[in-house]
Formats: C-alpha cells, sequence, structure tokens
C-alpha cells in the first residue's frame, strides 16, 4: 500500500509539473471533470466562518509581528 501510495503521489507531482502538455491535460481531464461534480464553491456562511476561523489562528500566532520573509509562500485568497 506505501508503494502505491508513493507512485501516484509522484505521478501527481510529475502531472502538475507538466500540466501544459497536451497529452497531460488529455489524461487528466476525466479527473477534474469527476472534480467538477463533487464540489462546489463556498456559500457566504461558509466563507463567514473560515474568515473568523483566520482571524482566531492568527490572532493566536500573531501574524502581525512576522516579516514579509515569513510569508514567502502564503497564499490568501479573497
Amino acid at each position: 500500500m506505501p508503494l502505491i501510495a508513493g507512485l501516484s503521489f509522484e505521478l501527481i507531482k510529475w502531472a502538475g509539473r507538466n500540466r501544459r502538455r497536451p497529452w497531460v491535460r488529455a489524461v487528466m481531464w476525466p479527473g477534474m471533470q469527476l472534480q467538477k461534480l463533487t464540489t462546489r464553491e463556498p456559500d457566504l456562511s461558509q466563507l463567514e466562518v473560515s474568515i473568523a476561523a483566520l482571524n482566531a489562528v492568527l490572532a493566536v500566532e500573531g501574524a502581525e509581528v512576522r516579516s514579509s520573509d515569513d510569508l514567502v509562500g502564503v497564499e490568501v485568497v479573497a
């Protein structure tokens, strides 16, 4: 089982790095279509909860004292 999980992980990473290749997109297309069926955009109440949770975490971690170097790679979606 760990071997299959490891190989799958590496294959997904490789496909992500090579997603501009047409044949890689063709192989990934069915999975992307399935993802559209199983996920949806959050509604406003879910966004409100996530923002409150993020604010609570930032208050505990003291994000205001972090330098910009500490935040490299952090993605903020508004």
